[in-house]
This record gives C-alpha cells, structure tokens and sequence, in this order.
C-alpha cells in the first residue's frame, strides 16, 4: 500500500515532510540550490520502464479546455481567460498591417488571435514558489533577494522538467459510493488509506498522486465547480508527502478543501506541501475518465509552459494504461 512504515530509511532522508517544521519553510535534502523539491524523486530509470509499458494507442487527456467564461479563480482579483482575434480575413483586407497588398491579402486568409490569463487558469501546476512562509519560499529563497519586479528568480515554472511517471489515482469520491464528495469535504489519510485499499493499489515515492473528488462533474458550472470545494486537509496533504509522492493533482480548483478549516491559514495545505514539504501541486486536472474505467495505476505524462519564474503554468497531462 502506502505509509511511513514503508519507506526506507534511506528514501526516507530525500523526503522533506518528515524533517518539516510547522509553518516554517522547508530546506532541501537535494541541496541548497534545488529548485524543484521532490520532483527530484522522478527517475529517469523510472520513466523509461513507465512508458515501456505505456499504452499510447489509449492515452487519456487529463486537461480542461480554455475558453471565455470558463470556471476560474477570480476571487482575489486575478484576471479570467480572455481571448480575441488579432487578424481575420477580412480585417486584414482592410488594414493591410501586413503588408502584403489587396491581392496577396485576398488570395491569404489570415487568422491571429491572443490571449490573456493568469497562470493558475485552467490544468496546470503551482510551482514551489507560488506559497511560502513569511516573505521565504521552499529551500529558504526570499522575497528580499530573489523576486525581481517582474517574477522570482528561483523556483519558476521554467526550472520544472517533463514529469513522466507511473500515476496512481487515489478515487475518492468511488471510496464513498458517490458521485461527487460533499460540499468542503475535507479528504485526510485514512480517506486514502481507504481508496487504496479497496483500488488493491499500491504507491511508492516518486509515484503521481491523482485525488478525485468529483468536483470535474460540475465542470464547467462557474459557481459549482469553484465555490465550496471538496479536496485535501492538512492530514491528506501529510499522507501522501510523506509517502513520497514527486506531485500531487486534484480534480477541484484548489486541490485542497475550501475554505479551509484552518482559522489562521487560509490555504494550508498548499503552504504545507509546497513551502514545507516540496511537492509541486497540480489542479483542474480530469480524472472522470480514469475512475470510469477503474484505471487506477497508469503511465502519467506531463510538461507545463516554461515561464520563467513563473508561479504556475498551463499543462496538458496525459494517462496510458500500463501492460503487465
């Protein structure tokens, strides 16, 4: 299955969790220049043997569409998705900002569009320097000396590598005979003790843990899908960090439960797992079509956009099912 009792003492000191301090962040066991936290724990052995048996005839789109009106976290200010035609046929006719001429610009039909987003839109990841503690993110970087006018010079999306490894989907949601976990349903370890248990799945570190709520069945409702959240507590975050897990992705848009039950932190487990423990987040990420097929284990394939210094970036994850 997955626990402390299983780790090896060796494993266990290229774990940050279990050397963690409360709300204090974390250094880290790769050294005092590490960027990504236990992503380190993705081998490359690992990877070849994952996609030796990947099936790529039946991979899985893990992502959500972008789109104008999408479900998005808006609450603290952040711009929605936006997007809008730079050139079209016609327009270009018109302004000719080409250069090309009526004749050419009529024989071309030219299309452009932009778009404008914050970076926490949509299936993406949060990077180790989204949430920290006191002004100091994972590893001891600060504000003071290492965020620019424009991003932070450690930790950026830009340092995070394609993460190809063996997922292993912790179904929820299926645990409970339901749908969708209750509104602010708070997932904790025995929750995931639980889901594994009856999946007959194991996890070992360096694995991809998936935690499906549910919440994707009310994608793409803008109010249900956002407000209320089920997803992780505090005690489920410890679970799985300590269980070695390289990333962590949930279903809902915060990962964790939300509002959190934690009257002086109003996002603890992403400042547990990201400034204390070192395990990059991911969100929104689709796992109705996993549990539909009971695909609990799988090839997991995903890279972000290399922003640089970036506190998260769009990604476009993939599952295969795995051959014995």
């Amino acid at each position: 299955m997955c626990g402390p009792e299983l780790i090896t003492e060796a494993t266990r000191h290229k774990i940050a969790a279990y050397a963690a301090e409360f709300r204090k962040v974390s250094r880290s066991p790769f050294g005092s220049g590490d960027e990504i936290g236990m992503l380190n724990l993705l081998s490359a052995d690992k990877a070849r043997e994952v996609v030796r048996r990947a099936d790529g005839g039946a991979a899985i789109d893990l992502s959500v569409d972008l789109f104008m009106g999408m479900p998005s976290w808006v609450k603290a200010g952040d711009p929605p998705f936006q997007q809008w035609m730079t050139h079209t046929p016609d327009g270009t006719l018109l302004d000719n900002l080409t250069g090309a001429g009526d004749t050419q610009n009529r024989l071309v039909s030219y299309s452009g569009d932009a778009v404008s987003m914050y970076t926490h839109t949509g299936t993406h990841i949060d990077t180790l320097n989204h949430f920290g503690y006191h002004g100091e993110i994972w590893n001891g970087f600060s504000a003071a000396q290492h965020l620019s006018s424009r991003h932070w010079t450690r930790c950026g999306a830009d340092k995070i590598p394609p993460i190809i490894g063996r997922g292993v989907l912790f179904d929820v949601a299926g645990l409970h005979g339901v749908d969708m976990l209750p509104d602010n349903y708070g997932i904790g370890a025995e929750d995931l003790r639980d889901a594994l248990k009856k999946q007959g799945t194991t996890f070992s570190p360096g694995d991809i843990a998936l935690v499906r709520t549910g919440r994707m069945t009310q994608w793409p409702d803008p109010v249900r899908y956002i407000d209320n959240s089920p997803g992780l507590n505090l005690s489920g975050a410890r679970f799985l960090a300590e269980a070695g897990a390289a990333v962590i992705a949930g279903d809902n848009s915060a990962l964790e439960q939300m509002p959190a039950r934690d009257p002086e932190n109003w996002q603890v487990v992403h400042t547990y797992l990201l400034g204390e423990a070192g395990v990059p987040i991911m969100e929104l990420v689709d796992c109705e079509q996993l549990a539909a097929e009971s695909l609990y284990e799988f090839a997991f394939l995903g890279a972000g956009l290399k922003i640089r210094g970036a506190t998260g970036a769009p990604m476009r994850p993939l599952a295969m099912p795995l051959s014995r």
